[in-house]
């Protein structure tokens, strides 16, 4: 009776400190914005899949495997943790052995982890400790961090040790005992203990020593983590089945941007009465804790600072300040910071610090490429890149702070179309000398294409990516494809104004695309601009535009496929060629099948880069980087690029999108290499392959 008392103390003590610890955090998560959650089924598998399978995890193998281990293992642990606090509570002994042979794979299962868990975890801090694992230091990494991870690592071992101590002196109490089966803890006792009896009294007061010290560091442990960086013991799974559904290169809408926009396309609006209820909107983008989504909060909680998505990020690579570790970290210090203040005085609260420039600079947010990669490595679906747009966001349409380079690019969009200062009017001078059928003329004759070929601001004025364009459309014309083009209707996608933080120029750009295309009755669109392919099949759909859009290495495979493209000889019979993955083909929708199946058809030799797939670097142009001076760093995003392309021996480095285009060859030229590497497109291979 007296241990059943004891023991009810320590629960009331654990969960009042623990509530108050909850009830803390709640109220933090009140003050941010709403985070829309559906397809609650894709959710559980994704869940599944990633934080229980910890799919992702294994992207690194060997600590793949042992970091797995160790979360299979208290997922198995945790049952026996329930039984003790029923048994602790109950006065009873054992109370799940009903259960029979399930109890006993349970009871083996946890024993077996805790000894697997227990040599993970000195093998874990004698890595950190004795290794220099370059991910786990940077300038966000203070001395606290590492403190914490290895009172974290240490209170996990103990767990262990006292798990195994209590199933030892278990079985020597009761060696005849059905209820459980212990593989590790017999044979410790057989061939360690048995030599030596022990009295039972003893005995009994060792198991109830190893008992109470396991049960205890339980509720410590519970209590500890939501101030630790190893809160995601906790969060992890939550934070997975509350993911963003959509593809990586997808960026949220904002529906109050749109709402703007639409005012200024339809100014009789103008003066219509707000809804009932509507609440003015305070700033757009983000500034300050206040302006994240709780989503946004629960990831700085989860996030383990492992360092997987800055040990990728072209940026950190490159010598730049940018850290996507850090970004998270920031937002979990700023929401402890100013949270309180917030909770106690409302809203309106203001301790003359913001998250932007306190704790994150502006060198930071425009650092990013918004490759992904971050959000691609992080095992627990941290999307970072959506944060920093975010950020940007209030940059630019609340400051009017974008880069020189930048407003350069937003001007030209607005006036021109397009990010340089060229004419409208000369939108179809790329396709001189080509048959390239314009919509209108289709519609003026009653007809219908099947395909809207868009060539994007880059296929029609970049100098280099025009050759691509006109190569392209000989194979749309070898193959005497249904199709057509927008030529001086088509205006910038906005995909480059979004990514830099320009919602409303995008909105713009977006809606009289739409009313565009939607006049056509467009159902098909196939494009050369992988930025252009993300921004058409994933953001148009908020504003309308429902599309069937593939790129242009799609509808190569799928010719070659159906056999109406047969590549025999050609001048690259016995060339090596590596292909660079554009991030918004690959990592931002997941295509890496398609291009190399069309090289594949080619008669040549193709060799990998060591990044390659979802692994593969990022040239640096994205996000706006291509447009405005990058951050100092070390070297180029573009130039570490390029030394991966060298290191393959590659006489052609492939590439499918126009930005990757201009910074390979800017690469090349850097490095001096004109002369024995040369840069293409895949449509141009296909096309000069074919002899076109």
């Amino acid at each position: 009776m007296d241990k059943q008392i004891a023991f009810i103390i320590a629960v009331v003590i654990t969960l009042a400190v623990f509530g108050w610890t909850m009830k803390r955090i709640i109220s933090f998560f009140r003050i941010t914005k709403p985070f829309p959650v559906k397809d609650f089924g894709k959710r559980f598998n994704l869940m599944m899949k990633v934080a229980i399978g910890q799919s992702k995890i294994f992207r690194f193998p060997f600590t793949g495997i042992l970091h797995a281990l160790v979360f299979w293992g208290f997922c198995v642990i945790l049952i026996g943790s329930i039984e003790m606090i029923i048994d602790g509570l109950t006065g009873a002994d054992r109370v799940l052995s009903f259960l029979g042979v399930f109890y006993d794979f349970i009871i083996a299962s946890g024993d077996i982890f805790a000894f697997v868990v227990a040599i993970a975890i000195l093998f874990f801090m004698a890595r950190r400790l004795f290794v220099n694992v370059k991910r786990f230091t940077g300038a966000e990494m203070k001395h606290k961090s590492h403190l914490d991870a290895n009172i974290a690592l240490t209170l996990i071992f103990l767990l262990m040790i006292s798990l195994l101590g209590m199933n030892i002196w278990y079985f020597i109490l009761h060696p005849d005992s059905r209820e459980g089966y212990y593989p590790v803890s017999m044979f410790i006792v057989r061939n360690m203990i048995s030599a030596h009896p022990m009295d039972p009294v003893a005995a009994h007061t060792m198991h109830e020593v190893y008992w109470w010290s396991h049960i205890l560091l339980v509720f410590i442990f519970a209590n500890v983590l939501p101030y630790s960086k190893h809160f995601h013991v906790f969060m992890s799974v939550p934070n997975v089945f509350l993911s963003r559904m959509e593809p990586l290169g997808y960026l949220p809408n904002m529906p109050e941007i749109t709402k703007e926009v639409k005012l200024m396309m339809n100014p009789d609006t103008a003066f219509a009465p707000a809804p009932e209820g509507e609440q003015p909107v305070r700033r757009f983008g983000v500034l300050d804790v206040e302006d994240i989504t709780w989503k946004n909060y629960l990831d700085s909680l989860a996030c383990t600072e492992c360092g997987r998505c800055t040990s990728v990020c072209p940026a950190n690579l490159t010598g730049k300040q940018l850290s996507p570790r850090k970004i998270m970290m920031d937002v979990r210090a700023r929401m402890k910071e100013k949270g309180p203040g917030i909770v106690h005085k409302g809203k309106d609260f203001s301790d003359n610090k913001s998250l932007i420039r306190n704790h994150i600079t502006e060198e930071e947010l425009w650092a990013c490429t918004t490759c992904n990669a971050c959000a691609q490595e992080c095992p627990i679906n941290i999307n970072h890149p959506g944060l920093i747009v975010d950020m940007r966001r209030y940059l630019v349409m609340e400051e009017s702070k974008g880069p020189g380079g930048l407003n350069a690019v937003f001007s030209n969009i607005e006036n021109n179309g397009a990010p340089w200062q060229f004419s409208p009017q000369d939108r179809m001078l790329w396709a001189e000398g080509l048959e390239a059928p314009l919509m209108a003329e289709k519609m003026a004759k009653g007809e219908k294409a099947e395909y809207l070929f868009w060539v994007g601001s880059a296929g029609a004025f970049d100098d280099r990516y025009k050759k691509v364009t006109r190569e392209f459309v000989k194979i749309l014309n070898y193959l005497k494809a249904d199709y057509a083009v927008l030529g001086t209707e088509e205006t910038d996608s906005g995909d480059v104004a979004r990514r830099a933080g320009n919602e409303m120029l995008f909105q713009m750009q977006a809606l009289m695309n739409i009313e565009i295309m939607n006049s056509y009755k467009v159902k098909k669109i196939v494009t050369c601009c992988p930025h252009d392919y993300n921004t058409l099949r994933n953001e148009y759909p908020d504003f309308g535009g429902h599309y069937e859009v593939i790129h242009h290495t799609q509808y190569l495979q799928k010719l070659i496929r159906e056999g109406k493209i047969r590549m025999e000889g050609g001048p690259f019979e016995n060339k090596k060629i590596t292909f660079h993955d554009p991030c918004y083909l690959g990592r931002a929708n997941g295509e890496y099948l398609a291009p190399r199946e069309v090289l594949d058809a080619i008669p040549a030799t193709r060799v990998e880069m060591k990044r390659n797939k979802s692994f593969a670097l990022c040239c640096g142009a994205g996000g706006g980087q291509m447009f405005k001076e990058a951050e100092k760093g070390n070297k180029e995003v573009f130039i570490e690029r390029i030394e991966d392309v060298l290191e393959t021996g590659a006489d052609i480095v492939c590439t499918a999108c126009p930005f990757c285009m201009v910074m390979m060859t800017d690469g090349i030229k850097y490095k001096n290499r004109e002369e024995e590497v040369k840069n293409y497109d895949l449509a141009e291979l296909v096309s000069i392959t074919l002899g076109l």
